[in-house]
C-alpha cells in the first residue's frame, strides 16, 4: 500500500482521480471540499459579433445551459487543455483547438493565432485567476465574459469526518483550489490525522491559502495540472516496503 490520499476536488472529478490514484497503487478517500453550480445565463445576450469560444475549464462547458451551448457551437473553441477540449466536443463543438493545459499559454496559443482586436466569448466561472483576461485585454483582444458556474464550499458534519478511516493517518491530500485549502485548513484544526497530512497543491496561490499547516508538508506541482500533481505525490510518497 502506498498510502491514503484525500481527494478535495469536486464530483465528478473526484472519482475520477480517486481511479487513477487506486490504479496507481494508493487507497483514495474522497471527501470534496468545494461544489460547483450552475449559474444563469441568457443566451440572448450574446454579441452579434465574435470571433471565436474560449474556455479555461471543463466546468464551464458542463454547466453551460444547452441554449448557449446551440447558439455557440458552429464557432471556434479554443480550450485550455485536453479535458476541456473534450467537454467541448462532447457537448457539440465542431472545431476545437486544444491548449497546452494553462491559462498562460492558452493566451499566448490565442495571441499567435488570432489577430488582434478579435472579438472572444469566454466561457469561465464566477471563481477564477484574472490573468488570462488582463493578458489578451492588454493585446488588444476583446473579451465578453459568460460566466456559467459558480464553485461554493461544501460543508462537512462531525458525522462526515467520523467516517473517515481511524486506523491510520492521512498520508496526502490533494488540494486543487484555494477555497478548497481553507476548507481543509478549517478541518485540519479539528482532526489530527488531516494535520499531519502533507499537503499536495495545484499551485502556488492554492498553497498560500493554506492555514496552520507545516513548510516541509507543502508541496506545489510544477505546473497546474493534474499529471503534474500526480507526479509530485510520485515523489512525495514514494512506495514503502
Amino acid at each position: 500500500m502506498r498510502g491514503r490520499v484525500l481527494v478535495t476536488r469536486p464530483e465528478p472529478a473526484a472519482s475520477a482521480t480517486a481511479r487513477l490514484l487506486a490504479e496507481a497503487g494508493f487507497s483514495p478517500i474522497v471527501l470534496p471540499l468545494s461544489q460547483t453550480r450552475p449559474l444563469p445565463v441568457d443566451a440572448d445576450t450574446l454579441p452579434d459579433h465574435m470571433d471565436a469560444v474560449a474556455v479555461t475549464s471543463a466546468n464551464a462547458i458542463r454547466h453551460a445551459p444547452a441554449e448557449l451551448v446551440a447558439a455557440l457551437h458552429v464557432r471556434r473553441c479554443l480550450a485550455v487543455g485536453r479535458k476541456t477540449a473534450k467537454a467541448a466536443r462532447d457537448a457539440g463543438f465542431g472545431l476545437v483547438t486544444e491548449g497546452p493545459g494553462d491559462a498562460s499559454g492558452l493566451a499566448a496559443m490565442i495571441a499567435a493565432e488570432l489577430p488582434t482586436g478579435a472579438r472572444i466569448t469566454y466561457l469561465t466561472g464566477r471563481v477564477r485567476m484574472p490573468e488570462f483576461e488582463r493578458t489578451l485585454a492588454g493585446a488588444g483582444y476583446r473579451l465578453d465574459v459568460i460566466e456559467t458556474y459558480d464553485t461554493c464550499p461544501a460543508e462537512h458534519s462531525a458525522e462526515t469526518l467520523s467516517g473517515l478511516p481511524k486506523d491510520t493517518p492521512i498520508d496526502a491530500v490533494l488540494l486543487y483550489s484555494a477555497k478548497a485549502a481553507e476548507a481543509f485548513s478549517a478541518l485540519a484544526k479539528e482532526d489530527p490525522r488531516l494535520a499531519s497530512a502533507c499537503c499536495l497543491c495545484l499551485s502556488g496561490r492554492v498553497a498560500e491559502a493554506l492555514q496552520g499547516a507545516q513548510s516541509e508538508k507543502i508541496f506545489v506541482a510544477d505546473e497546474p495540472s493534474e499529471k503534474a500533481l500526480m507526479a509530485l505525490l510520485e515523489a512525495v510518497c514514494r512506495p514503502t516496503s
